[in-house]
């Protein structure tokens, strides 16, 4: 048993019983549909399908990022238990909830003087921060003590990819980050942008592609380039959608084909109710280890 808790944001977009399963603590973030709050729980109290659904059929939604009080009663729940605590944040390039936990932790630093707090900032979204989240789970059942367990995910943290692609723009023009021009320029072309997360933590167009069977090959192109030992990497494989799961399974089965010593399955995961309230149905995302970001 561990003498440190691990900890994350519901914006990790993998499961609540993988994160059980793990041992790792979560806060959630909050949105709205409609108007009416709900907690980002992972799908426990509004189904992923409810949800796009919702959206499809023109609900409105917004969301709620975890502010500094929420943090506050979250981290001291944690550690009241007498444990150390490294929480790792969604990117600061996405969200604001980095800087919160930060001030959290600042403020409860003379309440548990005798205990260790950490906060990291993860320059990663989605399933990618989901899976540095898994690995740090690994390291620490390996053993890792938490100071090393801090030094190891600073040092390594941009070796995480997010590769994304959406076949429909409707919800980033609603949301102001593609223009309505491009947005019908886009759809009329058939567009599909490839994007990915850039070294300070910031989702990137990169390519306009023209199609989707041809954005799904490009996708696993990029895994190809940047992947860790290229097509022998060995490390996990997360993939995460937006109410598309053809999409996200036709590029599971392109991965498993271009690289054969992959540790486990591909774990295909939901966006969740925070990210997807941006995104909205139709994108999907590949993540894995591999060489530094450096733009």
């Amino acid at each position: 048993m561990s003498n440190y808790i691990l900890s994350c944001c519901s914006t990790v977009d993998i499961s609540h019983e993988h994160l059980k399963s793990r041992d790792i603590s979560y806060a959630c973030y909050s949105f709205f549909i409609d108007g009416k709050q709900y907690a980002d729980d992972l799908g426990q109290t509004i189904s992923y399908e409810q949800f796009y659904t919702m959206m499809l059929a023109g609900a409105d939604t917004k969301t709620s990022q975890i502010n500094v009080d929420e943090f506050v009663k979250y981290f001291d729940s944690l550690l009241s238990t007498g444990k150390d605590l490294l929480h790792v944040a969604m990117s600061s390039g996405l969200s604001g909830t980095f800087n919160s936990a930060r001030i959290a932790a600042e403020e409860l630093r003379d309440k548990y003087p005798n205990q260790k707090i950490y906060v990291v900032d993860s320059l990663a979204a989605s399933s990618g921060y989901g899976l540095i989240i898994d690995k740090l789970a690994d390291l620490r059942d390996g053993g890792m003590d938490i100071d090393s367990l801090y030094n190891w995910i600073e040092k390594n943290k941009l070796n995480m990819h997010h590769w994304f692609f959406s076949t429909d723009l409707t919800f980033y023009v609603k949301g102001g980050r593609v223009s309505k021009v491009s947005g019908w320029f886009g759809t009329v072309l058939n567009i599909c942008p490839l994007l990915n997360v850039d070294v300070n933590g910031k989702l990137i167009p990169r390519q306009k592609i023209r199609g989707k069977r041809a954005v799904i090959q490009k996708i696993v192109e990029k895994m190809k380039e940047h992947a860790m030992f290229g097509k022998d990497y060995d490390g996990k494989c997360y993939i995460s959608h937006s109410a598309c799961p053809d999409d996200a399974n036709e590029v599971a089965e392109l991965v498993k084909a271009g690289f054969s010593k992959i540790d486990g399955e591909v774990l295909i995961n939901s966006i969740g109710t925070t990210i997807g309230s941006h995104s909205g149905p139709g994108t999907v995302a590949l993540f894995f280890w591999g060489d530094k970001r450096v733009d």
